[in-house]
Parts: C-alpha cells; sequence; structure tokens
C-alpha cells in the first residue's frame, strides 16, 4: 500500500485490513518503478565445493535477510560475473558483492568505473577505488615461512591458486619473500599452480611425493589445496609428521579430526557481513568515498605439521 498524507488513519486502518483479509502483497515491480530499488543483492562466488566460498555464502545471505535483501547468486564460471554486473545496470539488482574476481575481468573494471555498487570481499583489484574487504594475506604468508623455519623445515614448497587472483599472489608474495630472507629461498621447481583446486594440487603431491630431493613442507594457498594434498599423503602412506602439509583461510573443515590441517585463519564470516554493511551504506551514499577494511591473519597450528597445537 502507498502512504498519502490525504487519507485519515482511520481510512488506511482500514485498506490495511482489506488487503490482509484478502491476502495481497504488493507487486515488487511496481514498488522497484516508484522507488527505483529492488531489495535485491547479487553475489557472486566461485566453486561452491570449496567450503570457503560455501562459509562466506552462508554469512552473506544472513545478514542480507537480516536487511531484509533477497539475494541473487551466480557462480562466476562461464563468465556469469559479466551477467551480474548487467543485472546492475539495468536495475535488476541493486548491488552486487564479489567474493571472487580477477584483475583480468575488463566488465567489473568498467563497473567499477562508473560507480556501481559493488563490494569486493577478498580481492584486490589495483588502481581501482571500490569497497572491498580484505585480510593480511602477505603477513600470513610471511607468517608460515617463519613457523618452517623457526622449526628446522627449511626445504618447502609452495602451490598457489590462480595466477591472476590477489589472494594467491599476495599469500605466495610472503611466503617467497620470507623464506628468501630468511636464507632458505623456494626454487622454481617447488612452485606450483594449483588453481585453488582439491584434485590438481594432490596430483602435484604425489609428483613431490615421488621425487628423491621431496620437500619438508607444503604450503597451499588455500585449504582446499592443502586438504588435496593430505589425501595424497595418505594415499602413498606417507607420514605427515614427515611432510608437512599447510593451508590458508581455516575453514570448519580444517578443525575436522579427519584433515587437523595447519593453516593461517582469515576471519571469513566476520569479513562478510563487513561487506554486507559497506554495501548497505553505498546503497545509502553512492557519492561517499570507497572504504577498505582490513582484518588480521593468525597462524592455527594443528597436526598436520607434525606437532600438537600450542
Amino acid at each position: 500500500m502507498t502512504s498519502s498524507s490525504k487519507l485519515s488513519p482511520s481510512t488506511k486502518a482500514k485498506v490495511r485490513a482489506a488487503m490482509d483479509e484478502l491476502g495481497y502483497v504488493p507487486h515488487a515491480g511496481a514498488q522497484a518503478m516508484k522507488t527505483q530499488r529492488t531489495n535485491t543483492i547479487g553475489v557472486v562466488v566461485a566453486d561452491l565445493g570449496n567450503p570457503y566460498y560455501a562459509e562466506v555464502l552462508d554469512e552473506l545471505t544472513r545478514e542480507l535477510d537480516k536487511a531484509g535483501m533477497r539475494v541473487v547468486i551466480w557462480n562466476a564460471g562461464g563468465g556469469s560475473h559479466v551477467d551480474a554486473l548487467r543485472a546492475i545496470s539495468e536495475h535488476t539488482v541493486d548491488g552486487v558483492i564479489f567474493t571472487t574476481a580477477t584483475e583480468d575481468s575488463v566488465e567489473l573494471q568498467a563497473a567499477i568505473e562508473k560507480a556501481r555498487p559493488i563490494v569486493l570481499i577478498n580481492r584486490l583489484i589495483e588502481g581501482l577505488e571500490c569497497d572491498r574487504v580484505v585480510s593480511d594475506n602477505v603477513g600470513g604468508g610471511a607468517a608460515v615461512a617463519d613457523y618452517l623455519v623457526g622449526h628446522g623445515m627449511t626445504r618447502s614448497a609452495f602451490i598457489g591458486g590462480s595466477e591472476n587472483a590477489s589472494t594467491s599472489r599476495d599469500r605466495g608474495r610472503g611466503f617467497l619473500t620470507r623464506m628468501a630472507d630468511l636464507g632458505h629461498p623456494v626454487p622454481e621447481h617447488f612452485r606450483f599452480r594449483g588453481d585453488f583446486d582439491h584434485g590438481l594440487s594432490a596430483q602435484i603431491m604425489e609428483r613431490l611425493l615421488a621425487r628423491a630431493d621431496t620437500p619438508q613442507a607444503v604450503f597451499c594457498a588455500n585449504d582446499f589445496m592443502a586438504f588435496g594434498a593430505l589425501d595424497a599423503l595418505r594415499r602413498t602412506h606417507r607420514d605427515s609428521g614427515e611432510h608437512w602439509i599447510i593451508g590458508y583461510d581455516d575453514v570448519d573443515m580444517a578443525a575436522w579430526s579427519s584433515f587437523n590441517l595447519t593453516t593461517v585463519r582469515q576471519p571469513s564470516r566476520e569479513m562478510a557481513r563487513a561487506g554486507v554493511q559497506l554495501l548497505l551504506e553505498r546503497l545509502k551514499n553512492p557519492t561517499a568515498p570507497a572504504k577498505k577494511i582490513d582484518f588480521p591473519s593468525e597462524l592455527i597450528v594443528r597436526h598436520s605439521t607434525g606437532l600438537k597445537p600450542a
């Protein structure tokens, strides 16, 4: 019902009562035409088989529901991020939260430059000003190097994610730079691209285990790949006390007894909540300066590194 100052309180009450009795629901499309708002937010995620994205999406939808927003979900594969950006332009969604984005996305860059309501979570695109929520990926990677060298595990390998993903790049940079600074550089033949894929990481780990100079430790750029490396260890009947595996994200599954994964924790649920708040603020004030919210990272020690947790 459209409010009008010309209607008396008693008339408004009668209209509401009639609407309730008839089960009338206001037409969302008509309301959107009047208010230029759909109360619908798009969320772009990557592989939902990766537990990290499932956890982030769970928190995002929970927070958006609290704010009275409907959610449309796009999987980042197959160019669906373009569909999400087109939806903003066509006003079928009020804004989009990207939990995955790459620096070669021309469409995303163009949308940001046009001041579309967009928030990036766990991604950075250099040179573009938009609202974003990130954690200390460089510091997290460096903490892994400090931990390994501090325990004498100096022959290490790195399995990164996608080449154009800021998270993989920054985690790798923090780790590889610190290892070199500590006097134990990671050789090129121990650096791999795992594309954030469980199966590919397992294959890489099997190849490493077949080498005469098998690395003592393997740092994976996310937990999903670390699970693949652990599965490869099991298939070859190797001991995690001999070969250490470290992941990144600290998804809920990392603490399961079947994995017991040492990993770098980034507060994904808190980051999701912060991302929703940024988008709601952007919708209220479209011309406000872009904001960046940084969260710390923390190394969580479990049994996949052969030590009891501290």
